[in-house]
């Protein structure tokens, strides 16, 4: 799912920050200089770690594609319950 909130730092910014971080600039220094905290830091991280700028779009299009899929199994369930009603009443 997409977030409420809208960072101020675009999906490349974040991936280029850790990378700096993770070729060996100093983590507290740089996030200081970047104006980034240290749980936002973490949760980048685990979101994005070893991620590459490509990658992000990838993941982008698949959270998509994921939901669609979400919501079309869902409207089948709906209609595979109301059809199975349907026999049930006839029988």
């Amino acid at each position: 799912a997409l977030p409420i909130w809208k960072s101020k730092f675009s999906e490349k910014q974040i991936i280029e920050i850790l990378k700096e971080i993770e070729d060996g600039a100093p983590v507290v220094e740089t996030l200081r200089d970047k104006g980034v905290s240290k749980d936002t830091y973490y949760k980048w991280k685990r979101k994005y770690s070893g991620m590459e700028t490509g990658d992000v779009k990838r993941m982008r299009d698949l959270e998509k594609e994921n939901a669609k899929l979400k919501k079309l199994y869902a409207e089948m369930a709906l209609m595979n319950d109301a059809l199975k009603d349907v026999i049930e009443k006839k029988l």
